[in-house]
């Protein structure tokens, strides 16, 4: 199968690449920085990949998601599956998140994701086959404080894929897939945008991404993904979904301190 798999320089979707390149996959890597990306290349190709392309992009540029889905067509003449996981994240209250951070993730994690979609399923129906595995995230079904643009972004994404799925009901071939891992111990913390100066790490229970990208693989020929509104990465997300929803009193006013005491440090 010839498997696209973007933000695969790091966290979750190098993982999903190194995992899709084990099964003995064409793998065709984008993210934003080509060394990262030609590193990844290259242990995809020693871990059994018959071949790789390195498609430097970054998402929130819908000019360059077009090339590159473009380019990934060109060169193999067929996309099985595009396993979408590039994303960003931030912190800090909504009045305090400067709007080019909330921008930037608006763009990278919403807008990327509507941009693959609109430049990947024109390929998929005209093929009447293959899967878009759109990675979402467990705060697109809950909210927490002082993560106002990731939730917002990610419940974005949760809709995109429910819209995509009604659109393409009439191709059976044609698999929309939302996936939402919860906490997922990557380097995306380290790395977050960080209006109130914090030190950020994965709340626990985390998973390794290693776990998250097999879940998010299996989607490609899963009857699961197709009758689930959102497959989730573990039963510790189904939990906090029901919470969420059975008793949002209780959730709002125990969210705050439960969040600032298992996943911020303020910095000095």
């Amino acid at each position: 199968m010839i498997i696209v798999v973007t933000g695969a320089s790091s966290g979750i979707g190098r993982a999903t690449a190194l995992l899709a390149a084990e099964e003995g996959h064409d793998v065709a890597l984008l993210a934003r920085r080509e060394e990262k990306l030609q590193e990844v290349a290259a242990e995809c190709e020693e871990r059994g990949a018959p071949s790789t392309l390195v498609l430097p992009c970054d998402v929130a540029d819908d000019v360059a998601v077009e090339k590159a889905i473009g380019q990934a067509c060109d060169e193999y003449g067929v996309i099985d599956a595009v396993l979408h996981c590039a994303g960003v994240v931030s912190y800090g209250r909504t009045e305090d998140t400067t709007a080019e951070d909330f921008a930037q993730v608006v763009s990278t994690n919403l807008l990327g994701a509507a941009s693959v979609a609109r430049h990947v399923v024109p390929v998929l129906r005209r093929q009447r086959r293959g899967a878009l595995v759109l990675v979402g995230s467990l705060l697109g079904h809950i909210a927490v404080p002082e993560m106002t643009p990731y939730v917002v972004s990610k419940w974005g994404v949760l809709a995109l894929a429910r819209q995509l799925r009604i659109e393409n009901v009439d191709l059976p071939g044609v698999r929309i897939v939302h996936v939402a891992p919860g906490s997922v111990d990557t380097p995306i913390y380290d790395n977050a945008l960080d209006a109130a100066g914090g030190v950020n790490s994965p709340p626990p229970p985390s998973i390794s991404p290693e776990r998250a990208a097999r879940v998010i693989y299996d989607q490609i020929g899963s009857l699961r993904g197709r009758l689930q509104a959102s497959v989730q990465t573990s039963w510790t997300n189904h939990g906090l979904v029901a919470a969420f929803r059975l008793a949002p009193v209780v959730w709002d006013r125990a969210v705050g301190p439960a969040f600032q005491a298992v996943s911020r440090r303020r910095g000095s």
